[in-house]
């Protein structure tokens, strides 16, 4: 049944591989289920949002599940979903905005935004819209897109293991506090890289796994780690966020900059992660992703079904890429993931403990990070009308700290460094309608400060 359903002599794929390439990707993604609900339920003031944590704990968990299980079963690709980081904020600020504006339970209005958006969403794929944009992207462009991210998850891996802090002076800069929690962070980070790093070179399968399991043992040891009250627990909803909306004040003008930026965050955050994570398990097939189009329908789906039960859009997540590093190569791998998630709704308290402890996954991204790197041999560095949108996008992801923003720098400039460089025939007619349509993205993207 397993071979039917994912195929898996033709991915040359091995169950008990999958099952573990599955179990390391729920582990450097779990954080999602304790961050999404303090993000959502409280603004950047520090006030109430009106949200519930526990209904938004529980929505999170069921989407990223029913999401995950999808996407393995019916685009049979080892990518798992989850609401997405930087859309939940761009949320709570919609809520904030709105609430400026006397909207009252302006967090309802939000979830209608987001759910007309993700509709919008799963009309552009069933048009196949999106599918064509991903065949439209140069090859060196796609592996630029491999190399940013795997930039900018080492980066947030060095973010979450304490090793660089921000700066007013240099925007980041090396920790030198001498403060113990630092230095335990420190240590743990470190050493898990260095047993993953070591692992990977003695080509031990599992490497990324390690890395997590012997800086958890460390955690423990230094006493970062603690046994939880209980072990079984369910997430308790004073208020539930399923099918809430508000969709008198969601379809209006005022509300069409959201939906558009909404949209557009969540088109090219996914189109990233996918080709980036596709790139490095050798997906890219004769310069085309196969079944593209039903991994773009999985995820317009989550989006959708992500606001029905409560949270914001949900996307295909980087740290997908953590379970491929491991061997995953088919569905089962994004099935388990997503069963995971659902066992995580009752085994939060235990969950909680390794997951909420950023360093002790931090080293995995890193690892990632570095395996995704490989990527900048495939990039034509002498066509300086490839290579320069292509740095743009290598240094803009990590440095604009967002996939969509970085795509949109590299998108916007190869068209126009083609055509004033005489070559504009090599781009096809679709890279300057997005080109068009990203620059105007982007002064959406700006022009939000005014809503703020």
């Amino acid at each position: 049944m397993l071979e039917r359903l994912f195929r898996l002599s033709e991915n040359d794929a091995k169950v008990k591989t999958e099952l573990l390439a599955g179990m390391t990707t729920f582990l450097t993604m779990a954080y999602i289920i304790f961050v999404q609900p303090a993000v959502l339920t409280t603004d950047f003031a520090g006030k109430p949002t009106g949200l519930d944590k526990g209904a938004v704990l529980l929505a999170t968990c069921v989407v990223s599940a029913l999401a995950s299980i999808f996407m393995g079963l019916y685009a049979r690709y080892p990518i798992a979903l989850a609401p997405g980081m930087g859309e939940n904020f761009f949320f709570v600020s919609v809520i904030m905005a709105l609430g400026a504006q006397g909207v009252p339970d302006p967090w309802q209005a939000a979830l209608a935004i987001v759910l007309v958006s993700g509709i919008l969403f799963l009309i552009l794929t069933i048009l196949r819209t999106r599918e064509a944009i991903i065949n439209a992207i140069s090859p060196s462009m796609r592996n630029a897109i491999a190399v940013g991210i795997g930039l900018f998850i080492a980066f947030i891996g060095l973010q979450h293991g304490k090793v660089i802090v921000s700066n007013p002076g240099s925007m980041v800069t090396l920790n030198t506090a001498g403060n113990a929690d630092h230095l335990a962070s420190i240590a743990v980070f470190f050493f898990g890289l260095i047993v993953a790093g070591a692992f990977q070179a003695r080509q031990v399968r599992g490497a990324v796994l390690w890395g997590i399991l012997f800086a958890a043992a460390l955690a423990a040891i230094l006493g970062r780690l603690q046994l939880p009250d209980r072990y079984i627990g369910f997430p308790r909803i004073e208020q539930h966020a399923a099918f809430h909306f508000d969709f008198k004040h969601a379809l209006t003008w005022g509300s069409l900059p959201f939906i558009i930026i909404f949209l557009f965050m969540d088109m090219f955050d996914t189109i990233g992660t996918l080709i980036g994570v596709s790139e490095q398990a050798g997906f890219i097939k004769n310069n085309k992703l196969p079944r593209a189009n039903r991994a773009l329908l999985v995820d317009a789906v989550g989006t959708v079904s992500g606001a029905c039960l409560g949270t914001s859009t949900v996307t295909s997540y980087i740290e997908s890429a953590t379970g491929v590093a491991y061997g995953g190569r088919t569905g089962l791998t994004a099935v388990t993931t997503g069963l995971l998630f659902l066992l995580a709704l009752i085994f939060s308290p235990i969950i909680a403990v390794i997951a909420g402890y950023a360093p002790i996954t931090a080293p995995a991204l890193f690892v990632v990070g570095a395996l995704m790197m490989s990527n900048v041999r495939k990039i034509d560095w002498d066509d300086f009308s490839e290579s320069i949108p292509a740095f743009l996008t290598i240094v803009g992801i990590p440095l604009c700290y967002s996939i969509a923003d970085g795509l949109a720098l590299g998108f916007i400039t190869q068209p126009i460094v083609k055509l004033m460089s005489g070559r504009g025939r090599e781009v096809g007619w679709l890279m300057y309608v997005l080109a068009v349509v990203l620059f105007a993205y982007l002064l959406l993207v700006r022009a939000k400060l005014l809503f703020s």
